[in-house]
C-alpha cells in the first residue's frame, strides 16, 4: 500500500529544513563510503541518502542544471586523463580497438534484449541500462529517447559495482598490489580552477544541443585545451565531491516506492546479466591481449563494461597500461554517444516487427 508523501513526517517539514537534513545526510554518507574506500563512494552515498529521503516523503528536488553541472565536472575530470599517450595508443592499435568497441556494444545490445525478454523490462530501458559507457551519459541519453532514467540508473550502477568488484578480484589474483590512486588537485589553484569553471559553464549552456552534451563538450574541449597547453586541468577535491553528490542526489530524489519495488524485483536478473556481460568481455579481452601483445589486466580493464572514470581509477591503482585503458574506454564512450540512439532505435524496431 502506497503512502501519500504529503502526509509523511519529512514532507511536512519546511523546505529549508528538508534541504539542511538532506545535505547533512548526503555528505555524511558520501564521506563514510569514501573513508571505507568504496568505489564512487562520494556518488553512491548521496544517491542512497537521496533515495531514503525520497521514500520518506521528501518534497524538494534538485534542478536539472545541478545534474548537468555534475556531468560537466566529470567530463572535465576525464579530460584530465586524455594525454598524448592516449592518442598514441589509439593510433597504434586502432583495428583491435574498433573490433573491441563494436563487439562490446553488440554484446551489450544482446544482453539488453535478454533483459527485456526475461527481466520484464521495456526494451528501450533495458538496452540503455545495459549499454556500457559513462553511467551519467547513458542515463541522460536514455531519458532523451524514452527510457525510464531511474531504472537505467539502477541497471548502470548495479553493473558498475559488479565491474569494480570483478576488476579488483582480477588484480588480486594476478598478484598486483595497489600503488597509488587517481587524484585531483591537493591545493587550490585559482587560475586553472577558473579556466575549468569556464569549460564547465560552456558544457552546461550548450549541453542540451547533443546527447550527453553536458559531459561530452567539457570532455572534448578540456582535452583539446590541455593537449595544446592552454589549460592545466586541476579541480579541488571538494568541488569534484560536490559534483558527484549533485548527480547522486538528482538521481536518488527521483526514486519513489513503486520504482524501488520494481527494481528490487528484477535485481537478480540485472546482476546475472551484468555478470554475463563481464564474463564475455573478459573472454574477448584474452583474444585482444594476444593480438596486441599486451598484459591481460590492461586489456581486461580496457574492454570491461564499466564507466571510463571507474576503469581509469582501477587502472592507475593496479599498474595497468592507463593510456590503453583510457583510449579504448573513451573510444567506446564516443561511439555510443554518437551512434547509440540510432542503434537502439534500429534494434527496437526490428524486434517489434519480429514480435
Amino acid at each position: 500500500m502506497s503512502v501519500d508523501v504529503d502526509h509523511s513526517w519529512l514532507g511536512r517539514l519546511p523546505a529549508p529544513t528538508q534541504w539542511a537534513l538532506l545535505v547533512l545526510c548526503a555528505a555524511g554518507a558520501g564521506q563514510l563510503l569514501a573513508s571505507m574506500q568504496v568505489p564512487a563512494g562520494r556518488f553512491l552515498g548521496p544517491m542512497v541518502a537521496a533515495i531514503a529521503f525520497a521514500l520518506s516523503g521528501c518534497t524538494v528536488r534538485l534542478p536539472k542544471v545541478a545534474f548537468q553541472g555534475g556531468q560537466s565536472v566529470i567530463g572535465l575530470m576525464a579530460a584530465h586523463s586524455i594525454t598524448t599517450g592516449v592518442l598514441v595508443a589509439l593510433t597504434q592499435a586502432w583495428p583491435e580497438m574498433i573490433f573491441a568497441t563494436v563487439s562490446t556494444i553488440a554484446l551489450s545490445l544482446t544482453v539488453g534484449l535478454a533483459m527485456a525478454h526475461f527481466g520484464d523490462l521495456p526494451g528501450t530501458t533495458a538496452i540503455w541500462g545495459s549499454t556500457p559507457g559513462a553511467a551519467s551519459a547513458m542515463i541522460s541519453m536514455g531519458e532523451q529517447y524514452g527510457a525510464d532514467g531511474r531504472v537505467v540508473a539502477a541497471m548502470q550502477y548495479v553493473r558498475v559495482v559488479c565491474v569494480v568488484v570483478c576488476g579488483a578480484l582480477v588484480s588480486h589474483f594476478m598478484g598486483i598490489t595497489s600503488t597509488h590512486a587517481l587524484a585531483v588537485a591537493s591545493t587550490m589553484q585559482w587560475l586553472p580552477f577558473t579556466g575549468g569553471l569556464v569549460v564547465i559553464a560552456i558544457g552546461i549552456v550548450f549541453g542540451n544541443r547533443l546527447p550527453a552534451g553536458a559531459l561530452l563538450i567539457p570532455l572534448a574541449l578540456g582535452a583539446v585545451l590541455q593537449l595544446t597547453g592552454v589549460l592545466h586541468i586541476a579541480l579541488p577535491g571538494w568541488f569534484t565531491a560536490l559534483a558527484m553528490a549533485a548527480i547522486g542526489g538528482y538521481v536518488g530524489l527521483r526514486f519513489d516506492r513503486p520504482t524501488v519495488l520494481y527494481v528490487l524485483k528484477r535485481l537478480p536478473t540485472m546482476i546475472c546479466c551484468s555478470m554475463l556481460l563481464i564474463a564475455v568481455s573478459a573472454a574477448l579481452a584474452y583474444v585482444i591481449a594476444l593480438l596486441l601483445h599486451k598484459d591481460y589486466l590492461s586489456v581486461y580493464l580496457a574492454t570491461s563494461p564499466g564507466g571510463l572514470d571507474s576503469m581509469a581509477i582501477i587502472a592507475v591503482d593496479s599498474q595497468a597500461d592507463v593510456s590503453l585503458v583510457l583510449a579504448m574506454q573513451a573510444l567506446r564512450l564516443f561511439t555510443v554517444i554518437l551512434v547509440g540512439p540510432f542503434l537502439v532505435k534500429w534494434v527496437i524496431e526490428r524486434v517489434s516487427r519480429l514480435a
